[in-house]
């Protein structure tokens, strides 16, 4: 009997070593993100440093068998965006390579067209104007080949008017494409015909909402359409049409060069990638500066902006991606990962990775208010939730910032961001909501301080009671 028992334990234990033998080893999940090294950095000229025109883009590896990227076909390219993971960088977060695959469909006779988000109109971004400034070229083919891609005809270029130097230097840069015969009838000797135009905007915020850009590129007012139809059924000019970011479209060449999976081997899972990230604010030393998705966001300000002014136990709060997302207080910045889902679980955004850092010295329901300002004015109006309901929180706020409010109207103006958020067709709206709420959230207290001290300033004395 023991003998039975003996062999009998001896047989599993060998299937069992067989069967995880034969299993496929699973790679160890990643828990540490950043720095980023050189090697793996797409944007080598980011400050400027080398020639931003043809002859050094050339040098830097832009345009480097560009030919055999476009011969190997749209779904080719659409897969390798799909496994990088590559999600848009303009602030929605939306997976490109599915956004790319919705115009790869049969045609019906309409040209198709790609539209490339460059109104980069959101306060503390500034990341977008580095790429077209000093590395035009590296937009211009990534706008090849995402254009391949889609089966489009031609590329235009939404500029913001403010950028004077950006679009000068990027139709430099076509030109310089065009007579290399790199853009234009037969691009790169592929037997592709893609054309590329700048159009230039005239500094209008809401034109950075994808429909609203459309309707200014046809040449009306820059105001949202209903969707659906969405652009990439009726787009520019009635054609089917993808609005893509600037930053978005750029890393599309290295993605195809290096491969998608190589850019899948940063950041997290559904985070993957190399991102460009704005540091203003209190900071030591403000800079953009490219690194890996899911860096600690502690981790980003001290190691490239010098830290915050005073030490981090001086930080009061930082808004983690451009003007709309909401702040978070520094105990949430100690651990919080600079990625899409960990600062959705933060209660924020990564939106544009704009990395506005205010200390101790910052009064911030004034600083919330300005905001509120600068959303009231960029309003279109279309909408009676973000003309009226904003304008009403723009006139409430700055009764905060001066005390002259009551406690109860903490909750009225939340109520009134709630009333807001997702009752416009654009997310204008949402991104002026949202500030308020992150100011409520984490610093209710220091609402309720500016109105009790504004009332124990302005409430008559006992003395001056019996006077009168």
């Amino acid at each position: 009997m023991l003998n039975l028992w003996t062999t009998w334990r001896r047989h599993v234990t060998a299937c069992a070593t067989y069967c995880t033998a034969a299993q496929p080893q699973v790679k160890a999940k990643k828990t540490t993100f950043g720095p980023l090294s050189d090697e793996d950095r797409i944007f080598t000229n980011l400050y400027g440093r080398h020639d931003w025109r043809l002859e050094g883009a050339l040098r830097r590896g832009d345009w480097y068998k560009t030919k055999e990227i476009l011969l190997k076909g749209h779904d080719w390219i659409i897969n390798e965006v799909k496994t990088s993971g590559l999600r848009g960088r303009g602030g929605a977060g939306f997976p490109t390579g599915m956004k790319w695959s919705f115009m790869n469909k049969p045609g019906d006779g309409r040209p198709k067209y790609l539209v490339v988000n460059a109104d980069e109109g959101e306060p503390g971004t500034c990341k977008d104007r580095e790429i077209m400034r000093h590395d035009p070229h590296k937009l211009l083919e990534g706008c090849l080949l995402a254009g391949r891609a889609m089966g489009a005809r031609a590329a235009y270029i939404y500029i913001r008017g403010e950028f004077y130097n950006e679009s000068s230097n990027v139709q430099v840069a076509i030109k310089e494409a065009y007579k290399a015969g790199l853009i234009g009838k037969d691009a790169c000797g592929s037997g592709y015909d893609f054309d590329v135009f700048v159009m230039r905007g005239a500094g209008a915020y809401i034109c950075g909402e994808e429909t609203a850009l459309i309707e200014s590129l046809e040449g009306k007012q820059g105001k949202p359409r209903l969707k659906p139809p969405f652009p990439a059924d009726i787009g520019v000019f009635g054609c089917p049409t993808t609005v893509s970011n600037v930053e978005t479209v750029a890393v599309a060449p290295a993605i195809c060069r290096r491969g998608g999976a190589w850019f899948a081997g940063f950041g997290r899972e559904r985070n993957s990638g190399t991102k460009l990230f704005n540091i203003s604010g209190h900071v030591n030393t403000p800079c953009t500066v490219e690194e890996e998705m899911s860096i600690p966001l502690r981790e980003l300000i001290e190691r490239h902006a010098g830290g915050v002014k005073g030490g981090w136990e001086n930080l009061l709060g930082v808004i983690p991606g451009g003007s709309s997302t909401p702040i978070i207080p520094r105990q949430v910045c100690d651990d919080v990962l600079m990625d899409f889902d960990d600062l959705a679980r933060a209660e924020s955004a990564l939106g544009t990775a704009a990395v506005i850092v205010m200390d101790k010295s910052t009064d911030v329901i004034r600083a919330i208010a300005r905001l509120i300002e600068f959303y009231k004015h960029e309003s279109c109006g279309q909408c009676t939730p973000c003309r009226e309901g904003v304008d009403w929180m723009n006139t409430m706020m700055w009764r905060f910032v001066r005390g002259e409010a009551a406690i109860s109207e903490i909750d009225m103006i939340w109520e009134l961001s709630k009333q807001i958020e997702g009752h416009t067709i654009c997310a204008l709206g949402d991104g002026a909501a949202w500030p308020v709420q992150g100011l409520i959230r984490h610093f209710r207290r220091d609402l309720e301080a500016r109105i009790a001290q504004y009332n124990s300033r302005n409430t008559p004395r006992q003395t001056d009671i019996e006077m009168i």
